[in-house]
Parts: structure tokens; sequence; C-alpha cells
């Protein structure tokens, strides 16, 4: 591949950084309760600013990554937009950068599909025109999760309840589960009960309670959610309180929504219509047509 690009190649280790500034806060969000998204966390702290600031002590005047992503120079600054191939679309992955980030990165590829680009580098004769595209967690994997999780953090077993309280047996711990999930709970061969699927529909944290209902039962949904940590590509959200869409994970539609700011850091989100299974510690991202404003980590 070197040589097909004829370019220098540079091999540099930020594990350090890694551990430091993606990794601890990982361990530090599932020993809280909540379900962190370390792929958004990596971008922001080590591919967009460790590896970013080591390119440019090379001498790079820019980085050129392969997300599919698009940016565009207005009289505010840089632009994010949603890429021409929407089912490859990252922006929700990158609504973490700033600026400065944004005015050293570029994104050859965003106005492109996967398929182009896949012809193109057979094309230019590339080895890995048909490499699989990745999956997983960006540091683990297709390892099993529960086994990598429980090599950091003690596994807490507790009861698995309804939300009327019938014991229905025991969870591993409350980390090894987050809001919607039905596979994997453990409790199937529920005699007493109709057959219908069960859902994680809430964790008790105080009490180590884990607890799932039947079917799209109501606790599953709601029209609100409250996010802090926020950030937006401008540097400033667009209003104090403003209309856009928005989505609480990646692979979803956006809907309606209205965000007002109740601190400088903090915002309340009301959607326009329930939205299923909102998980603390996941991110919500806001859009304006196919422009990306920011977003929040939920809390």
């Amino acid at each position: 591949m070197l040589k097909k690009l004829e370019i220098p190649f540079h091999s540099v280790n930020f594990s350090h950084e890694y551990w430091d500034s993606v990794f601890e806060h990982f361990l530090a969000e599932y020993r809280a309760g909540r379900t962190p998204n370390p792929d958004i966390l990596c971008n922001r702290e080590i591919k967009f600013k460790a590896f970013l600031n080591y390119a440019q002590q090379l001498g790079a005047d820019c980085i050129a990554t392969g997300h599919y992503v698009q940016t565009t120079l207005t009289e505010m600054g840089y632009e994010m937009k949603k890429a021409a191939d929407l089912n490859k679309d990252q922006s929700y992955f990158l609504y973490t950068l700033g600026q400065p980030a944004l005015t050293k990165s570029l994104f050859p590829i965003g106005h492109l599909d996967k398929t182009s680009v896949r012809e193109m580098a057979k094309s230019a004769e590339f080895p890995n025109f048909q490499k699989k595209d990745s999956t997983g967690i960006c540091f683990i994997g297709e390892r099993k999760f529960k086994n990598f999780l429980n090599q950091f953090i003690p596994a807490q077993p507790g009861p698995i309840v309804t939300p009327e309280g019938k014991n229905l047996g025991q969870h591993d711990g409350l980390m090894f589960y987050t809001l919607g999930q039905r596979q994997g709970i453990g409790i199937g061969g529920q005699t007493a009960f109709e057959n219908a699927p069960w859902y994680v529909v809430a964790k008790d944290l105080e009490r180590n309670v884990l607890v799932v209902a039947q079917g799209e039962h109501s606790l599953l949904y709601t029209t609100s959610l409250k996010a802090n940590d926020l950030h937006w590509i401008l540097g400033h959200p667009p209003k104090e309180w403003f209309n856009c869409t928005a989505k609480i994970r990646y692979r979803q539609t956006e809907t309606p929504c209205t965000v007002e700011l109740t601190d400088k850091d903090q915002c309340s989100v009301r959607f326009k219509y329930p939205q299923r299974a909102i998980t603390p510690g996941q991110s919500v991202v806001f859009y304006q047509d196919n422009i990306c404003l920011g977003g929040g980590i939920i809390h």
C-alpha cells in the first residue's frame, strides 16, 4: 500500500493518551451505571487532538481521514455537514470537533458513497479494496464485551424484577445491561407470564436492581431528556432556545425537538414524538437540515 501511494510512513503510539483520555472515562461511566460511547471520545481526544498535534509537529498542514462527513467554510466558521452517503454518515461520532480541529482536517470521501470508494480503490489497484468494514467498540473490536469489561470492573450481581416488584432472577452486574436491551438478560422460561419478549426498562443503582418488562412497555418511552457536557461545532449554540432535529443513537432517524439551554453546559430537550430507550451516557446530537450543530451527553 505504501509503495502504491508513494508517501512516507510514520508510526506513533498513543496508548498512554488513550488510557488517560478515553479508557479511564469509559470505565468511570460504567461504574456510575451509564453507557458511554468511547468512539466519540476517541475521535475528540486521539484522532483529532493527539494525532493532529503529532502531524503538525511533523510539518503537516492538515490531516485527512476516511470519515464520512463533509465540511464547508462559511462566514461563521467551518460547518459540519452529513455525508452524501447517509447510510455511512458519521457526523454523530464527530459532533465534539471544534473549529481548531476542523480547520486542519480534510474529509476527502465525504461526498462519495461507499461503493464508489471501493471502485476507486479497485481501479487504483489497492489491495484492500474489498476490506471488511470495521465494527465493534474502537479499542475492544470483536471481543466479547462482558468478558472484557469484567477484567477492569468487578461484577456486582443483583436481583432482576418487574416494574411491579416480582423477582425473576439474578443479573450479572448492572454495567452489563443497557436500556432497551432484549438479548442476554437471562430470564427465559418464565411460565407465569405470557410469551412475549423481555426488555430492560430501568436500572436502580442504589439498590443494584435491574428492572425488566414485557413488550413495548411505557417505561421504555419518554418525550424529554437532559444533557450536559455540551459541544457546538461553531463554538456556540444557535440560540438559547431553538427548534431542530436530533437523534439519541447512531442508527436512528432524526426526530423534531426543542432545545432549551438551562445553563452554559446543560440543556433540556423535548421531543415531538416519544423516544425509545433514552440512555444516560450516550450522546444526543442536534441537526438543522443536513448540518450538524453539536450535541451533548444524555444525563
